[in-house]
């Protein structure tokens, strides 16, 4: 079952004084399956950006419709939009985005508190959670006390503990080392085969190997994709390098 339809979606920036169109999304059209772990690769300026901005709904497209759980996009009012961001989706970020004046815990919490959650029911969520991502014994100090593997830990904790329909990855491992990458790796993997959604753009071909599926934007659309069928991480890593040395030498879509 689908849980994100996206159709015929257009994006369109006038210049300042309105003299030139530049079109960042053309005609984007994919669907995102209940459980599926999805990742979204591009070059700089391909439109990735300008994609996950209006899937988060920080964005309005031009034309086309973006539906979450069968709920569209267009028609949520502007000042609804912050509670539907917050009630269904989750976001990590490259750079954590977690306040230095709270707590890990506090940072955690946050969403839940602006939803007007008890105490009792933050804490009953958030314990599992810590033990299951190995911060439990962390919750208590602050993100400028921690290493960086650390703080995304604790982003995808507070991504998650709204139960979003949708995690939202915007280059969660741009700012991890090697050995923090492979960690933030196996709690996405861990994470999603417990049922949670995924969508997660990046430039790192290693992340995007860890996917069942990798989507390709070139010039605004949707050049390839790539499924993982029988792949193991290092046959679809290949694949991926190969398709990504395609577009950058002006290949034909395969």
């Amino acid at each position: 079952m689908s849980i994100l339809e996206v159709k015929g979606l257009k994006k369109i920036y006038s210049t300042r004084f309105g003299g030139n169109k530049v079109a960042a999304l053309k005609n984007v059209n994919f669907t995102v399956e209940q459980g599926e772990y999805v990742a979204i690769m591009g070059e700089s300026g391909s439109g990735k950006t300008t994609l996950l901005n209006i899937l988060a709904a920080l964005d309005k497209p031009t034309n086309g419709n973006v539906i979450l759980d069968g709920k569209d996009f267009s028609k949520i009012k502007d000042s609804a939009t912050a509670a539907f961001r917050r009630d269904n989706l989750g976001f990590v970020f490259q750079d954590f985005n977690l306040l230095d004046t709270f707590t890990l815990e506090d940072n955690i919490y946050l969403p839940l508190v602006l939803a007007g959650k008890s105490y009792k029911e933050m804490n009953e969520r958030l314990t599992p959670i810590a033990q299951r991502l190995g911060i439990a014994n962390l919750l208590k100090k602050y993100p400028y006390e921690v290493s960086g593997g650390q703080k995304q830990r604790a982003a995808v904790a507070r991504a998650i503990i709204t139960n979003p329909k949708i995690i939202l990855a915007d280059e969660p491992t741009g700012a991890l080392d090697s050995k923090a990458t492979d960690e933030l790796l196996r709690l996405f993997d861990e994470i999603n085969r417990l049922g949670q959604t995924i969508l997660m753009v990046t430039h790192s071909t290693k992340a995007a190997s860890v996917a069942n599926r990798v989507l390709f934007i070139k010039d605004g659309e949707i050049f390839h994709q790539l499924y993982r069928g029988d792949c193991t991480n290092e046959m679809l890593y290949q694949k991926i390098s190969d398709t990504l040395t395609m577009i950058a030498t002006g290949g034909d879509r395969i």
